[in-house]
């Protein structure tokens, strides 16, 4: 019954994230359509593109710190757990996509402390990262990024500080005592924490590609475009993170970055770039989820209980009655 109660919720959760993509896209269709029109079919292509290769790489650093935390799984198991359970973020409260996510990795016997901090180690390090882009990249290049969101840069080093494995094995340790669950068995190490900063970054300067594609559609220019753009995607992506109610940030995400692209494009191309680049990512996300689900299952990697408890031995036999 409990199996069946999973995957039922399961289900009424992907329904409910299809909903809210679907509402997402069709409350501003007629933006939408308008944007499209402006650019051409390779740009929207290349960034599309872009944009799936941005989510898998991103898919691969999560993969590191669960294989880090001692529970390594294919690439295409991966893969069906990412895809299909990030739908729960389009779901308003930023938790259906852990919920999800924790639920699917049960399936590989996977137990729950990985797979949350895992997943928590993925948010802080792609947060990070994404200040640290916008950090290096925008004070020098966007005044306006300066004006409005120069208290978000000043989070870059402090974060990025908070990633040092002694800190995040003891902030999991904490907060799976709060909710307790074990603790983890295998410490965060420095190299896995590393190879995961890796693909997050790489991730971001493919979401720069995607933001410069779409740019350069609607008149852009000049040398320091693509740092620009880069850094007001990281920014704009990290600003929607932060407002914890609004499903996938939208809103605050198109905002932020409206504001740091308006000096650099010509009139109204900001919020095209901005409009276009929601619904790219949309698709993006839809697509992933698409090809998960026709993937299908797969087997249990082997290796990912957690260890048996230890038998007591040494014991004194007992004595048997008459």
């Amino acid at each position: 019954m409990k199996v069946v109660a999973v995957r039922a919720l399961r289900v009424v959760l992907v329904l409910l994230a299809l909903a809210f993509c679907g509402y997402s896209v069709a409350s501003q269709w007629d933006a939408t359509v308008r944007a499209f029109e402006q650019m051409s079919w390779a740009a929207l292509a290349g960034a599309l593109a872009a944009g799936l290769a941005g989510l898998f790489i991103w898919m691969l650093g999560w993969r590191e710190f669960l294989a880090g935390l001692g529970s390594p799984l294919p690439v295409r198991a991966i893969f069906r757990i990412s895809g299909i359970s990030q739908l729960g973020k389009y779901v308003p409260g930023k938790v259906w996509a852990l919920v999800t996510q924790i639920e699917m990795t049960r399936e590989h016997k996977v137990p729950p402390e990985r797979s949350f901090g895992s997943t928590m180690l993925a948010v802080a390090t792609s947060t990070a990262c994404g200040l640290m882009v916008a950090a290096v990249t925008l004070p020098l290049t966007s005044k306006a990024a300066r004006d409005e969101y120069w208290w978000l840069f000043l989070l870059a080093p402090v974060l990025l500080v908070l990633l040092h494995p002694k800190i995040v094995t003891w902030a999991l340790g904490t907060m799976l005592r709060l909710i307790r669950r074990p603790p983890l068995e295998h410490p965060v190490s420095l190299a896995v924490t590393l190879k995961a900063v890796g693909w997050t970054v790489l991730g971001w300067v493919l979401f720069g590609v995607h933001t410069w594609l779409l740019c350069m559609a609607v008149g852009g220019d000049g040398t320091g475009l693509p740092f620009v753009v880069t850094g007001a995607y990281a920014l704009a992506f990290v600003a929607g993170f932060l407002v914890f109610i609004a499903p996938g940030g939208i809103g605050a995400r198109e905002a932020a970055l409206t504001v740091v692209l308006t000096p650099v494009l010509p009139a109204g191309a900001p919020v095209v770039v901005a409009i276009a680049s929601r619904v790219l990512l949309t698709l993006a996300d839809l697509i992933n989820a698409g090809v998960a689900f026709l993937l299908g299952r797969t087997a249990p990697a082997a290796g990912n209980e957690p260890p048996p408890k230890e038998l007591v031995t040494g014991t004194q036999p007992t004595k048997e009655g008459p």
